[in-house]
């Protein structure tokens, strides 16, 4: 299928208390990042340009405007930016928004959703194909491996410490907030479910499976970075953004 069939749909609002109090005054993904000091939600949308695709949806609530006065339309960066506002007719949650855009038409036949305060630097004609080929019905991306981001302690049954490990890597495939799904998955009553006010991957993702949907994980071996917290953003120092560079 052609990439004239996808949108990305990035979700983009949540009230970003985790970074509080900047967001008090900016919206999450309005946050400078790198060298360039450009906004989360901007080297998302040029990255994913990068490959082709050139349909958003921003799924927007707290501070909306700060976001739709930054891209308008897209066409100063060479795209299309629709907009659908969460909590409106009562959907909320991240699985809620997604619905809304799906019920307003928005979603086409396939989509990449893309959560607005995630990084990562991954092929999307890779996952894409990954998905056409497999016939999959929603296709996440998930980690080879997970580094814990605290230490990690073993202990015995009476509680001493016998080993302590600092940051460890498991053998886990952790989630990491991309996806690409079809829309057909949509078209089941999920209010009559789940609701109007669900979480994606928490709700939706396990009912999919239980349902026995056509669910596949495509492991992800890069580096990725979770800017959700005002903790984790000062940790990422420009150079590891330094990929993200020939797009920008």
């Amino acid at each position: 299928m052609s990439k004239l069939d996808f949108k990305a749909l990035i979700l983009a609002g949540g009230v970003g208390s985790r970074f509080h109090p900047y967001t008090e005054i900016v919206p999450k993904p309005m946050i400078p990042i790198g060298e360039k000091e450009k906004p989360v939600l901007e080297v998302i949308v040029k990255w994913i340009k990068h490959f082709g695709i050139r349909e958003f949806v921003f799924l927007v609530d707290y501070k909306w405007k700060y976001i739709y006065n930054y891209f308008e339309n897209g066409s100063r960066f060479g795209v299309k930016i629709e907009y659908s506002f969460d909590e409106q007719d009562g959907y909320r949650g991240t699985g809620g928004a997604i619905l809304k855009a799906y019920r307003k038409g928005l979603m086409g036949s396939r989509a990449l959703i893309w959560y607005g305060d995630i990084l990562a630097p991954l092929n999307v004609d890779e996952l894409i194909n990954f998905h056409d080929d497999r016939k999959a019905d929603l296709t996440l991306v998930v980690t080879k491996k997970y580094k814990v981001p605290v230490g990690v302690a073993k202990l015995t049954e009476d509680n001493r410490v016998v080993e302590m490990v600092e940051k460890p890597e498991l053998d886990i495939n952790a989630t990491i907030g991309v996806c690409v799904v079809d829309s057909r998955v949509f078209s089941e009553p999920v209010e009559d479910v789940l609701g109007k006010s669900f979480d994606f991957m928490g709700d939706m993702v396990p009912w999919l499976i239980k349902r026995g949907y056509r669910v596949y994980g495509y492991i992800y071996a890069g580096n990725w970075y979770d800017v959700g917290s005002l903790e984790r953003y000062k940790k990422i120092s420009s150079g590891e953004l330094d990929v993200f560079n020939n797009v920008l």
